[in-house]
């Protein structure tokens, strides 16, 4: 069953509470927000199958901690988009801020535009949980930094200029960076990483998102994947391993 709230006028506390009194409801397996203009912490700690719609743009930490919701924003997103999530699927017709992912250790998010800073940072995987960040156009400064697993794509989709900043991958010690370009002058590479072609398997991974991306945002597959990737990857699982030796 579809429940519709509007959020218009209501504090992020007060449209929280809304929500959560709504999923109490066992039949509700679909909330549409309507009118969201900044408000924080939507579907913070969810673990009920359920989907939303956002119409608007959502706040700071839009699923944080969640484990197994979908969300679906049609429009931009705030700082903190998917931050400590363990699973389930967050897609950004639009763009979103910084520190994407922030401590992502499962499920997907997908950003059709751009992101801000810090993308990815301390991401990182175990067994069967997989974190994945696709963003459609470019990414700032410090993209995959601390990472310690899952994988990030970068697709430059909308400018002819390099889609990523400075410092990409700084203190990377697990997981891959996948950037739609022929080559990457590796001045802007944290030192912990390093460039390599791409193995099939490499490519069978991103065609699968690049293929989930393109049907969120009734792209062409084909045409993406027509062009050169690179491969980033860290060259140490431990790069601070002596850091503190004496």
């Amino acid at each position: 069953m579809k429940e519709i709230i509007n959020a218009e006028g209501l504090h992020y506390k007060e449209l929280n509470e809304k929500i959560h009194n709504t999923l109490l409801k066992d039949s509700v397996d679909e909330i549409v927000l309507e009118n969201v203009v900044g408000q924080r912490y939507i579907a913070a700690g969810l673990n009920k199958k359920v989907r939303f719609i956002i119409n608007g743009t959502a706040g700071n930490d839009l699923g944080i901690f969640m484990d197994g919701a979908e969300i679906f924003v049609n429009g931009n997103a705030q700082d903190g988009v998917g931050n400590t999530m363990n699973s389930g699927k967050i897609v950004v017709n639009g763009s979103a801020g910084d520190v994407i992912g922030y401590g992502m250790r499962g499920g997907c998010i997908y950003i059709k535009k751009d992101a801000g800073y810090r993308v990815g940072i301390h991401m990182k995987s175990y067994k069967e949980n997989f974190p994945v960040i696709v963003i459609g156009g470019s990414a700032g400064d410090f993209l995959g930094e601390y990472m310690a697993g899952g994988v990030i794509i970068v697709l430059g989709l909308y400018s002819d200029k390099l889609p990523v900043g400075d410092f990409v991958g700084t203190g990377m010690h697990g997981g891959s960076i996948y950037i739609k370009r022929k080559n990457i002058d590796e001045r802007l590479l944290g030192k912990e990483v390093k460039t390599k072609d791409l193995s099939k398997e490499d490519m069978d991974l991103i065609s699968k998102y690049v293929g989930d991306f393109c049907k969120y945002f009734s792209l062409e597959q084909k045409e993406i994947l027509n062009e050169n990737f690179i491969k980033l990857y860290p060259y140490s699982s431990r790069p601070y391993g002596r850091l503190y030796a004496y």
